[in-house]
């Protein structure tokens, strides 16, 4: 790349929209249109290069893909595309894809309208200064509205939706269209060939055998082949093995230059010198300052994962930090647990997120784990003056030395469907909600609610979207700390305290949950010849508790007639040799009984 004439051939864009409004089919199609791949080699979501993702039909990870596009005025552009997740839990996935494009489609659904995830993918953008291009997809369906759902994003979104694209990305109307007005709508990236190399560091993953690989976004100077770099913020230094882009798949280059989006390899073997957001300069020439890069990802919610044998800890170790490269926005430190051995405790940005993570660890690196119950992070005042922040109930103080707890509370968006709206009022205020505003867009109503974090961890996307029969689209945001009447519910098992199954919970919910995690393990847990109390205490203070009965061996079966005091002798002996077995008895609690009793731990 040599001038801004050739920098006017390239655009950067990606495709922001809710889940399932057909980000990933659009790509598809805009491969497909610009013949990227051929069609024997074309399937379905094919930036989607994970089973999980094609399992699920959602995009858990940002891809990338060159294009190159020959528009009506003759000339060829080379388009960089970025597919993006819909997810609110892979928000963060979506704000480095947009740190390094200049523009954006905006893609709804033409019969569904605006979402949640729309508006906040659409923000997203617009601090990012995109030009945004409206697109409404799926316009084959019987029920689309294009004229409403444009009236809808001028009102909603407030950006002018006139001249909106009429698509059909599973039919492939409208998609030459979607490549013209990317030419003349979206500007050009700038860039300085002949500056100092500045390029951010968008994505690194692992190879098994390039080891790190990362994706970059040069914004000057130029990068080549034998390069000496260094990363700015970890000060890292290496040599350039390999340079090249995706068109999906991967081709080598001698050099990428300013305003391109690429790929390079640099024998990285420390996982910690790849963050996420960093520039990369060149080491003898460097750049006076860094890129903006990315603010860092706050985990909201934390677990503890486990091997099922403890064999497996340093593997699991190792596969945490490989996809940590991948995936920047969860982290991981070292705990260990009197029930469950040593493992990590990691911090995701939500539950659908550390579904993922756990997936992935499982299918990728053959890893059997289990999960402790999830929780969020509480922070305590103590009566010493000291403040402390609580990621794990089992680290809980005692009651004495508490001042204070302070829990997350969260600002939630709702879309839902008229119809459901009093099904979805009634589990906000279960969840302690407060209603902030009730607005109406349509025949849908938009609900601002503030609720504590704690609330919504377990089961409330599942609750939310089983009331409203999948159409209730939900977004939310960390706001603030209040304080609460919280307290630490611990489970006893044969009256030892199991605590890997404590947790933390509002005390006017303390019960009921308690109840239903004792009623849970008692069909979980194996019978003994012994029986099993199983306890839920605050403190002191048993709040729940279940028998698990005695196995039961007939000790009088060889007693035929004869004295009755010879079975009372017999059925004494049985008796006292159940006390013993009582005292001294382990409950070993199975590992299948842990991962049920936490799977559900919300119900």
């Amino acid at each position: 790349m040599s001038d801004q004439k050739s920098l006017d051939h390239i655009r950067n864009f990606s495709i922001v929209a809710h889940i399932d409004h057909g980000k990933s089919t659009l790509a598809d199609r805009l491969i497909q249109q610009c013949g990227a791949v051929e069609d024997r080699a074309m399937k379905e979501q094919l930036l989607d290069s994970m089973d999980i993702e094609r399992e699920r039909g959602i995009t858990i990870k940002s891809q990338t893909v060159r294009l190159n596009f020959t528009a009506k005025d003759g000339k060829t552009y080379q388009l960089n595309l970025m597919d993006t997740p819909g997810h609110v839990d892979f928000a963060y996935e979506v704000s480095r894809s947009l740190a390094a494009c200049e523009g954006s489609l905006l893609v709804v659904d033409a019969s569904q309208g605006v979402e949640a995830q729309t508006l906040a993918n659409v923000y997203k953008a617009m601090e990012n200064d995109h030009e945004l291009i409206p697109v409404l997809n799926k316009i084959d369906l019987p029920a689309a509205e294009p004229d409403r759902i444009r009236a809808q994003i001028e009102d909603i979104i407030g950006i002018d939706a006139g001249n909106a694209i009429l698509t059909s990305a599973k039919t492939g109307v409208g998609i030459q269209e979607v490549l013209e007005r990317i030419v003349t709508d979206l500007p050009a990236p700038k860039g300085d060939p002949e500056a100092p190399l500045k390029a951010l560091l968008v994505d690194s993953w692992y190879d098994s055998y390039l080891g790190v690989m990362i994706l970059v976004r040069v914004f000057d100077g130029i990068l080549k082949k034998g390069q000496k770099i260094e990363m700015m913020a970890a000060g890292a230094k290496y040599q350039v093995e390999q340079v090249g882009y995706f068109k999906p798949e991967r081709i080598a280059t001698e050099s990428i230059g300013p305003g391109e989006i690429g790929f390079i390899t640099a024998g990285i073997k420390h996982v910690a010198d790849c963050n996420v957001g960093d520039t990369i300069t060149e080491e003898k020439r460097k750049a006076a300052t860094p890129l903006k890069g990315f603010k860092p990802s706050i985990p909201v919610v934390f677990c503890g994962l486990f091997p099922t044998d403890a064999a497996d800890f340093d593997d699991l170790r190792d596969s945490l930090g490989k996809l940590r490269l991948n995936d920047a926005s969860f982290s991981f430190e070292a705990e260990s647990s009197a029930a469950l051995g040593l493992g990590f405790r990691c911090g995701f940005l939500g539950l659908l997120h550390l579904e993922i993570i756990q997936e992935r660890l499982e299918r990728e690196y053959n890893l059997d784990l289990i999960t402790t119950a999830p929780s969020v992070i509480y922070k305590i005042d103590l009566t010493n003056g000291n403040k402390l922040e609580l990621h794990n109930p089992a680290d809980f103080p005692d009651v004495v030395k508490i001042k204070e707890i302070y829990e997350p509370w969260i600002k939630a968006t709702i879309l839902v469907p008229d119809d459901y709206l009093g099904g979805v009022l009634s589990l906000c205020t279960d969840r302690r909600g407060e209603q902030v505003d009730l607005t109406y867009v349509g025949s849908r109503a938009m609900v601002v609610y503030n609720l504590p974090l704690s609330e919504i961890v377990f089961d409330f996307y599942d609750r939310l979207k089983s009331l409203s029969k999948g159409y209730a689209g939900f977004d939310y945001e960390v706001t603030d700390y209040r304080p609460g009447d919280l307290v630490k519910v611990s489970i006893l098992v044969n009256a030892e305290p199991v605590d890997a199954l404590s947790y933390i919970a509002h005390r006017s919910q303390s019960e009921t949950r308690a109840r239903a995690m004792c009623a849970r393990l008692k069909d979980l847990i194996p019978r003994q010849l012994f029986k099993i109390p199983i306890q839920a205490a605050i403190g002191g203070k048993f709040i729940a508790r279940e028998t698990i009965s005695a196995m039961r061996k007939d000790v009088t079966s060889k007693c035929y007639g004869g004295d009755i005091s010879r079975k009372k002798k017999l059925l004494e002996k049985q008796k006292k040799g159940k006390k013993k077995m009582r005292q001294f008895g382990n409950v070993d609690i199975p590992q299948s009984a842990f991962i049920e009793a936490l799977k559900t731990g919300g119900d």
